[in-house]
């Protein structure tokens, strides 16, 4: 045998062990497409209506935003209000509470000249030979 006879020989021995190497790859390679193919038909499937349904969950948080927009300046009247109520409610406290302060202090003045009244005519009385 000569020397290109024997590299002949080597050269087809590595071609066969390549294809025989090669032919698993390639039948994964084939089944990794065909579960590919078929991973993107099911998201396809599974994906649009789940798309489908936060497009529209995205439109009513919209649509709800606009409403609470709407209506934030009542809120903010509202609470405006609440306040100003809470400041006359106040004032009223105060004011009831002055005149029953000056309730209190004309109820004794009251009862005082009351007593000094009965005393006074008491005295006169007897002086002059009341009783």
């Amino acid at each position: 045998m000569t020397l290109p006879g024997i590299l002949l020989i080597i050269i087809a021995g590595v071609l066969c062990i390549m294809v025989v190497a090669l032919i698993p790859t390639l039948m994964a390679l084939k089944r990794t497409a065909s579960t590919l193919s078929s991973l993107s038909d099911m998201l396809q499937k599974e994906l649009r209506p789940a798309i489908q349904e936060l497009t529209a969950v995205l439109s009513e948080l919209k649509f709800v935003g606009r409403e609470v927009a709407a209506h934030t300046d009542d809120v903010k009247r509202f609470m405006t209000a609440l306040g100003e109520t809470g400041d006359n409610l106040h004032t009223i406290n105060r004011s009831v509470s002055g005149v029953t302060g000056a309730l209190k202090s004309t109820s004794a003045w009251a009862v005082g000249a009351k007593v000094a009244g009965r005393y006074l005519i008491e005295r006169y009385l007897k002086k002059w030979g009341g009783k």
